[in-house]
């Protein structure tokens, strides 16, 4: 069935960086006419549809290869609307196909090398390699079991690059004693408090001292967000320096929307220098979140898997993606966001799964409203046997207003705020504020009682001074010391 959806913003195909010969021109045009209607297809030269249902996931605005955003839903894209979210569509074919697992395979970056080109001629090549015979014997047997062998021999190597190895499995860390103090707290089985601060919008950094110090006895850790809602910030890395000058743990968020992969093995190597042992993989939010003039928004670099995998690989290998050794790798926890409410359960467990054996040690969730719906979401988990592999931190949010609420259920994907806390919220009138943080309170006590939960995330947008009151008033402050 065609992907192409009526009213959809038109993006034209990618184009070689090199004149190919006319032999290889011809069949790449022959190639997009076929594959265009048919799958979506942009002509990325690094096919992935065997893995992906045989839907093109390049039609996704954020050019994700491994699986959806945090905003994914059914009913369409939420960065362009008059879209299906592609990534939705692949993963409800895939467990319809009853090809699910296909979806926690580590796909590569884009060899921008081969953008443009055709792949049918690899395609030939390979089966040649096989053998005709080989390949119609295998495509044509009963067993089903035969028939995805057979498939996987064609498309596998021409998919993996020399330069990228295919991953489903799960690795350990290859390490042993706890990296950070949030790690040493996470292993030890206390429950863990974090937070997050908004950097500045200037140079100047009074206010943020203020709150790093402010928070410092009552977190393990402190997030700073990079470039939160596509809108420029003082860098996470910048604050992370200034939370470790100030003796506080920093956890350096890393959005791959901002990242290429140079980028981002150079900037992870600086920051393990500077004394930064905790790093959260995001995809990040789509520029036209942001304000106009808007950069380009059509092609990442890299998704959060990808980063996730080359970090893990860095530490535990010692190994820049291009297979080169390095003498003293970067020391990084890392972390990676988990969004229990975007699209189906399901769905979002395998997406989380497949974090987990790219690299990802714990996660900060997206706001939870719902400790019923999380509990939804945690089962999905239990039933990929990976709850144990991972320490889960659940994002809480304190409300300010009621009209903070309407923004982040109308505006923010994978934030649902149910019904009765918004009824709840217009009836506390002047009172909103105090009403949330009853509610983020309650929230609190709820989720502690779930499985695998090991903490939780406050999210306090520009409000970090509630911070301290909500972990005295949870019971979760520490105990004072004794003199």
């Amino acid at each position: 069935m065609p992907i192409f959806t009526p009213g959809r913003r038109w993006q034209p195909p990618f184009y070689p960086f090199k004149r190919e010969p006319l032999g290889r021109r011809l069949l790449a045009r022959l190639e997009r006419a076929v594959k265009g209607p048919l799958f979506g297809c942009r002509m990325c030269g690094n096919c992935l549809l065997q893995e992906t249902a045989f839907i093109c996931p390049m039609e996704c605005p954020k050019g994700l290869r491994n699986g959806p955003c945090g905003g994914s839903m059914a009913e369409h894209c939420y960065v362009d609307e008059t879209r299906p979210c592609i990534w939705y569509k692949i993963y409800d074919r895939s467990f319809k196909l009853g090809r699910e697992e296909k979806l926690l395979e580590v796909l590569p970056p884009l060899d921008w090398d081969k953008v443009g080109t055709e792949t049918w001629g690899d395609v030939y090549r390979q089966v040649k390699t096989l053998g005709f015979k080989t390949v119609a014997a295998g495509l044509t047997a009963r067993e089903p079991a035969k028939r995805a062998q057979t498939w996987d021999s064609i498309f596998t190597p021409i998919r993996q690059p020399n330069w990228w190895e295919g991953d489903a499995k799960y690795h350990a860390p290859a390490y042993t004693k706890p990296l950070s103090e949030l790690e040493r707290r996470l292993r030890s089985g206390a429950f863990t408090v974090t937070a997050e601060i908004a950097p500045p919008l200037s140079t100047a950094t009074d206010k943020l001292i203020r709150n790093i110090q402010m928070l410092q006895p009552y977190v393990a850790a402190v997030n700073f967000t990079d470039n939160a809602s596509a809108m420029p910030r003082m860098s996470s890395l910048a604050c992370s320096v200034i939370a470790v000058q100030q003796g506080v743990e920093p956890v350096m968020q890393i959005a791959a929307r901002d990242r290429t992969r140079m980028g981002l093995q150079s900037e992870v190597i600086g920051a393990s220098a500077l004394g930064i042992r905790n790093a959260l993989c995001l995809s990040g939010d789509h520029s036209r979140m942001g304000a106009a003039p808007y950069g380009r928004s059509d092609v990442n670099d890299l998704d959060s898997v990808q980063m996730l995998w080359i970090l893990r690989r860095m530490r535990d290998e010692g190994k820049f993606l291009d297979q080169r050794s390095m003498k003293n790798p970067p020391k990084l926890f890392l972390g990676a966001a988990a969004s229990p409410f975007a699209s189906e359960p399901q769905f979002q467990a395998i997406r989380e799964h497949k974090k987990i054996n790219a690299g990802a040690q714990f996660f900060q969730t997206n706001c939870v409203y719902d400790a019923d719906g999380l509990e939804i979401w945690l089962n999905e988990l239990a039933k990929r046997n990976v709850l144990d592999k991972v320490f889960i931190l659940v994002g809480i949010a304190p409300i300010k207003s009621l009209k903070m609420a309407q923004h982040m259920n109308e505006h923010v994907p994978g934030i649902t705020i149910p019904t009765p806390i918004m009824k709840r919220l217009e009836a506390a009138g002047d009172g909103a504020a105090e009403e949330g943080v009853t509610i983020a309170l309650e929230l609190i006590e709820a989720v502690k009682q779930k499985q695998g939960v090991h903490g939780i995330h406050l999210m306090a947008v520009n409000w970090e001074e509630i911070v301290p009151r909500i972990v005295t008033e949870a019971g979760l402050a520490p105990e004072p010391a004794v003199v």
